[in-house]
C-alpha cells in the first residue's frame, strides 16, 4: 500500500505501487511493503521515536517482526520517505522528484531485506547500484554518500 501525505509531481499512487512491486521483486522481498510519502517533520518525529535521532532524514525502514510475518497477512515492513528532502536531493542532483522518491524507496527496501551499508563492506552499495540500473534509476543513495566522503582528487601538473 502507498500513502501520500505529501504529493509528488509526476507520481501517482498507482505508478508508485507498480514501482514498489517491481522493486520488491528485484530485492527478493516475498511479502508486501507499505510506503509512506510524507513531510520532513513527520520523518523527524519517526526518527526520534524509533532511532533516537532528533533530525529529519530522507528515508526510514521499519522491518516487520518475524511474529508479524507469520500472520494471515504477512508484511515485509514499511518505508517512509520525506517528500521535501526528496525534492531537495532531486534539484541538487538534476533528476525528477519522482525518480528520487523511487531511489529512496529502493534503498529502504534493501534495508528491509537485511542489508546494512554501515556494516557490510559495500555489499548493499553493490546491490543497490545493480538494482538501480536494472530499474532504470539515477545515482543511488549510497553512491552519493561515498562520492561526498571521497577526498578530492589531486590536481594534475602540466609540463
Amino acid at each position: 500500500m502507498v500513502i501520500f501525505r505529501k504529493r509528488i509531481a509526476g507520481l501517482s499512487p498507482s505508478t508508485l505501487e507498480r514501482f514498489v512491486l517491481r522493486a520488491r521483486r528485484a530485492v527478493h522481498l516475498r511479502d508486501p511493503v507499505n510506503v509512506l510519502v510524507t513531510s520532513s517533520s513527520e520523518l523527524r518525529t519517526l526518527n526520534q521515536r524509533f532511532r533516537g535521532a532528533d533530525k529529519a532524514t530522507d528515508v526510514l525502514s521499519f522491518p516487520s517482526p518475524s511474529v508479524e510475518r507469520s500472520k494471515a497477512r504477512p508484511m515485509a515492513g514499511e518505508v517512509a520517505v520525506s517528500a521535501e528532502i526528496a525534492r531537495e536531493n532531486a534539484e541538487r542532483l538534476g533528476h525528477s522528484v519522482a525518480d528520487e522518491v523511487k531511489i529512496l524507496i529502493l534503498h529502504g527496501m534493501l534495508h528491509l531485506a537485511g542489508f546494512d551499508h554501515e556494516r557490510d563492506n559495500g555489499e548493499m552499495a553493490r546491490k543497490e547500484s545493480r538494482l538501480r540500473r536494472q530499474l532504470k534509476l539515477e545515482v543511488g543513495l549510497i553512491e552519493r554518500m561515498q562520492r561526498r566522503n571521497r577526498p578530492p582528487a589531486a590536481k594534475r601538473r602540466t609540463a
